[in-house]
Protein backbone atom coordinates (compact mmCIF):
# COMPACT_ATOMS: atom_id res chain seq x y z
CA UNK A 1 0.00 0.00 0.00
CA UNK A 2 1.45 3.37 -0.97
CA UNK A 3 1.27 6.22 1.46
CA UNK A 4 1.96 9.93 1.24
CA UNK A 5 4.97 10.87 3.35
CA UNK A 6 6.11 14.25 4.53
CA UNK A 7 9.31 14.98 6.43
CA UNK A 8 9.04 17.70 9.05
CA UNK A 9 11.46 20.61 8.96
CA UNK A 10 12.92 19.62 12.34
CA UNK A 11 12.78 16.51 14.50
CA UNK A 12 13.40 12.79 14.17
CA UNK A 13 9.90 11.81 13.07
CA UNK A 14 8.27 11.36 9.69
CA UNK A 15 4.57 11.94 9.26
CA UNK A 16 2.82 9.15 7.32
CA UNK A 17 -0.76 9.35 6.10
CA UNK A 18 -2.64 6.45 4.52
CA UNK A 19 -6.06 4.86 4.18
CA UNK A 20 -6.96 1.45 5.48
CA UNK A 21 -10.16 -0.57 5.66
CA UNK A 22 -12.28 0.38 8.65
CA UNK A 23 -12.22 -3.21 9.83
CA UNK A 24 -8.41 -3.05 10.26
CA UNK A 25 -8.18 0.14 12.33
CA UNK A 26 -7.76 -1.56 15.71
CA UNK A 27 -5.04 -3.92 14.45
CA UNK A 28 -3.10 -1.14 12.72
CA UNK A 29 -3.25 1.02 15.87
CA UNK A 30 -1.90 -1.91 17.91
CA UNK A 31 0.99 -2.43 15.49
CA UNK A 32 1.84 1.28 15.41
CA UNK A 33 1.65 1.49 19.20
CA UNK A 34 4.15 -1.37 19.48
CA UNK A 35 6.65 0.81 17.57
CA UNK A 36 5.98 3.78 19.82
CA UNK A 37 4.21 5.66 17.08
CA UNK A 38 2.53 8.89 17.98
CA UNK A 39 -0.98 8.92 16.61
CA UNK A 40 -2.32 12.39 16.02
CA UNK A 41 -6.00 12.87 15.50
CA UNK A 42 -6.62 15.27 12.65
CA UNK A 43 -7.91 18.65 13.71
CA UNK A 44 -11.15 19.51 12.02
CA UNK A 45 -12.56 22.98 12.05
CA UNK A 46 -16.04 23.67 10.72
CA UNK A 47 -15.95 25.72 7.53
CA UNK A 48 -18.28 28.27 9.14
CA UNK A 49 -15.52 29.14 11.62
CA UNK A 50 -12.87 29.45 8.93
CA UNK A 51 -15.04 31.53 6.58
CA UNK A 52 -17.58 33.31 8.79
CA UNK A 53 -18.42 35.86 6.08
CA UNK A 54 -19.13 33.27 3.37
CA UNK A 55 -22.70 33.19 2.12
CA UNK A 56 -24.63 33.05 -1.13
CA UNK A 57 -23.89 36.67 -1.98
CA UNK A 58 -20.12 36.10 -1.73
CA UNK A 59 -20.42 32.97 -3.87
CA UNK A 60 -22.48 34.87 -6.45
CA UNK A 61 -19.97 37.70 -6.75
CA UNK A 62 -17.04 35.28 -6.97
CA UNK A 63 -18.68 33.04 -9.57
CA UNK A 64 -19.69 36.03 -11.67
CA UNK A 65 -16.15 37.43 -11.64
CA UNK A 66 -14.70 33.99 -12.37
CA UNK A 67 -16.83 33.81 -15.51
CA UNK A 68 -15.79 37.34 -16.50
CA UNK A 69 -19.34 38.71 -16.46
CA UNK A 70 -20.57 42.13 -15.41
CA UNK A 71 -23.70 42.42 -13.30
CA UNK A 72 -25.51 43.67 -16.40
CA UNK A 73 -24.32 40.66 -18.47
CA UNK A 74 -25.38 38.20 -15.78
CA UNK A 75 -28.74 39.91 -15.36
CA UNK A 76 -29.44 39.56 -19.09
CA UNK A 77 -28.48 35.87 -19.07
CA UNK A 78 -30.61 35.09 -16.01
CA UNK A 79 -33.53 37.31 -16.97
CA UNK A 80 -33.58 39.80 -14.11
CA UNK A 81 -32.55 43.43 -13.73
CA UNK A 82 -28.99 44.47 -12.94
CA UNK A 83 -30.35 46.04 -9.75
CA UNK A 84 -31.53 42.62 -8.54
CA UNK A 85 -28.08 41.10 -9.15
CA UNK A 86 -26.47 43.96 -7.23
CA UNK A 87 -28.90 43.54 -4.33
CA UNK A 88 -28.24 39.78 -4.23
CA UNK A 89 -24.46 40.35 -4.23
CA UNK A 90 -24.76 42.81 -1.35
CA UNK A 91 -27.08 40.59 0.71
CA UNK A 92 -30.03 42.96 0.39
CA UNK A 93 -32.12 40.52 -1.67
CA UNK A 94 -32.38 36.84 -0.76
CA UNK A 95 -31.50 34.22 -3.37
CA UNK A 96 -34.32 31.71 -3.62
CA UNK A 97 -34.00 28.14 -4.85
CA UNK A 98 -35.35 28.94 -8.34
CA UNK A 99 -33.00 31.90 -8.74
CA UNK A 100 -30.09 29.85 -7.38
CA UNK A 101 -30.74 27.21 -10.04
CA UNK A 102 -30.85 29.84 -12.81
CA UNK A 103 -27.64 31.44 -11.57
CA UNK A 104 -25.94 28.05 -11.25
CA UNK A 105 -26.76 27.13 -14.84
CA UNK A 106 -25.24 30.35 -16.19
CA UNK A 107 -22.28 30.44 -13.77
CA UNK A 108 -21.45 26.71 -14.04
CA UNK A 109 -21.75 26.06 -10.31
CA UNK A 110 -23.81 23.97 -7.90
CA UNK A 111 -26.97 25.90 -7.05
CA UNK A 112 -26.58 25.14 -3.33
CA UNK A 113 -23.60 27.49 -2.97
CA UNK A 114 -25.93 30.42 -3.61
CA UNK A 115 -28.45 29.46 -0.91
Amino acid sequence: MSAAMKKPVTGDYVEVKFRIPATKVVKVKEVLASYGAIAAEPESVPWEEVYPDFNGSVALRGARKREGLTQKDLAALVGVSQTHISEMEHGKRPIGKDMARRLAKVLKADYRVFL
